[in-house]
């Protein structure tokens, strides 16, 4: 079990107030603890998109030209005629 710490930081009162009436006083630690990781976890993954975007080039990868599904189809297709049967 992880250690847990306490952080003072500042909310909106408006925020607070219905934060406090909606969550029971023993569970408001979990409940932002929760929050938090999802927050931070889908900030992470929009700082990854953001770094990845443009990595991918058309000029790279032309069998893509006519579209992904096409693409996927004819390498069904081709595995097919190897697999033994």
């Amino acid at each position: 079990m992880a250690i847990s710490k306490q952080a003072n930081f500042f909310l909106p009162e408006d925020l607070l107030n219905e934060f406090r009436s909606a969550v029971p006083a023993r569970q408001q630690s979990k409940v932002v603890a929760n929050v938090l990781r999802k927050e931070l976890k889908r900030l992470k993954l929009k700082k990854s998109l953001q770094d990845v975007f443009g990595a991918w080039k058309e000029k790279d990868h032309p069998e893509l030209k006519e579209g992904a599904s096409k693409f996927v189809r004819r390498l069904r297709q081709s595995a097919r005629l190897i697999r033994p049967q």
